[in-house]
């Protein structure tokens, strides 16, 4: 007889207060001992009981719960949530686990999911999806949000108007402030349930302004919209990047933007929530891409994750070949002076971090437009000076240890000034190279970090044993 497994709580929100003790964790979302709770309850087939443990758990949380139960539950666990499935999961699910969810659905349980979600979210899901899957669950979608998600889909991918929802408040500039209230209260079927701002269009659907929903609030019945909006807005083209939205954004602090056509036509809206999405997904793309790592592949399988990772290994096993041939040049070198052997490494490795620190700051920097042609020539020098008195300083301190540990002042000598070249061209060369690839038009996030290991991998190598053969030989 299997032993009674944990009860399960409901995972709930910590309130900070001042009694709390500050070295208390705060936990959102659900806790390892509650996804260990489901999982006993589902070996055990005590499905009612896991049906009364998630029945009122946030759509982020499901998410979570299904990410993290593992593949010997998520069928389990998929077909419980079945009957009721909030579409709400698959706004917080991993991209990479939305093809098992959606291939336990039926397409028309899974069309009746996605005409739930706003329009963004919709197409976000589609999007991802193969052609065959896509189809099926447009058939099964009512005719307007079929038509929504289709045009959409129509945008170029990672634009504007894929980001954009359809679901915004917009008005004519000749009503009045008591219209536009009895509008927003009548009308609430065809509403947005949560908006910021509206806004105000002219005859042709043109955005000429917007108004803030606290500025109508404050203002009297007989006040036209027209009077009080704000002209100086931010308007956005539908095939925009949306890392040009997410830019827009943050430069201006905005709230949300209104997504025009060719023509100036209001199409839609974009909201902050839709642009921390997009802050969060750049940031991730380009962590993962300096790794050499291709997307997050967490949840994928042993032989597709193998597959995706080796290209780039085999890229760095041919730069790691063409440093070895370089210490191939001074074989006869190290066969007299075997402590070069010893200390070789030390060089390459104090070259390769301090290229990533400085690399880091340049890639973030480019992303952010926080360094551009204006202000590169100030940023190149001071990285460059930056790695040299740092390589100054850390020469004294090798320098020192090898001259004592071989009892050769020359050695130290050697060392040191390796060091100071090293960490020289790598601050130089971590800057060069992002800016010279974002010049090229490349994503310097992909291919800078392997050029500059090879760089100062390459230098490190040749300046110690070269400096070695022409001082200690």
């Amino acid at each position: 007889m299997s032993e009674a497994a944990p009860e399960i709580e409901r995972p709930e929100p910590v309130r900070p207060g001042p009694d709390r003790d500050d070295e208390a964790e705060h936990e959102f979302g659900v806790s390892s001992e509650f996804v260990n709770g489901v999982r006993e309850k589902l070996e055990d087939g005590r499905i009612g009981e896991v049906e009364a443990a998630v029945s009122d758990l946030h759509a982020a949380d499901l998410a979570d719960l299904v990410e993290q139960i593992g593949p010997d539950h998520r069928g389990a666990l998929i077909d419980i949530l079945r009957p009721g499935f909030d579409a709400e999961i698959f706004a917080y699910l991993s991209p990479s686990l939305r093809d098992v969810v959606v291939d336990q659905l039926e397409p028309r349980e899974l069309a009746a999911a996605v005409a739930e979600l706003e329009s963004d979210d919709a197409v976000d899901l589609i999007q991802d999806l193969d052609a065959d899957q896509q189809r099926e669950i447009l058939e099964n979608l009512p005719p307007e949000t079929r038509a929504l998600v289709e045009e959409g889909l129509t945008f170029p991918e990672y634009s504007a108007g894929r980001l954009m929802s359809r679901d915004l408040v917009s008005v004519p500039q000749f009503w009045t402030v008591g219209k536009t209230l009895d509008y927003l209260r009548t009308e609430t079927d065809n509403l947005p349930e949560d908006f910021y701002d509206i806004f105000i269009v002219d005859p042709m659907h043109r955005v000429v302004g917007a108004v803030p929903l606290s500025r109508i609030m404050r203002q009297k019945r007989s006040v036209k919209v027209g009077d009080i909006l704000t002209e100086d807005i931010r308007t956005v083209s539908a095939t925009t990047d949306q890392e040009e939205v997410a830019f827009l954004f943050r430069q201006y602090g905005l709230v949300s933007a209104p997504v025009v056509d060719g023509a100036g036509r209001l199409l839609g809206v974009i909201t902050v929530d839709d642009v921390v999405d997009v802050i969060d997904e750049e940031a991730e793309d380009d962590l993962l891409k300096l790794s050499g790592v291709p997307d997050t592949d967490i949840y994928r399988a042993v032989l597709d994750t193998t597959r995706s990772r080796f290209s780039w290994l085999f890229v760095n096993l041919l730069t790691a070949i063409l440093a070895s041939a370089v210490i191939a040049v001074f074989e006869g070198t190290i066969e007299r002076i075997v402590a070069l052997a010893v200390l070789m490494p030390i060089v390459a490795s104090m070259g390769g971090n301090a290229g990533t620190q400085t690399l880091t700051v340049t890639v973030r920097a480019l992303a952010m437009r926080e360094l551009s042609e204006a202000n590169a020539l100030r940023v190149v020098a001071k990285e460059a000076l930056v790695g040299t008195i740092n390589g100054a300083l850390f020469a004294v301190i090798i320098g020192l240890v090898a001259g004592l540990w071989f009892a050769d002042p020359l050695l130290g000598i050697v060392i040191g000034s390796a060091m100071i070249i090293n960490l020289f061209v790598a601050g130089l060369c971590g800057t060069l190279i992002p800016l010279g690839l974002a010049r090229l038009k490349i994503d310097p996030a992909v291919a800078s970090a392997v050029f500059l290991t090879t760089v100062t991998d390459v230098i490190g190598f040749f300046a110690f044993l070269g400096l070695a053969a022409l001082i200690l030989l």
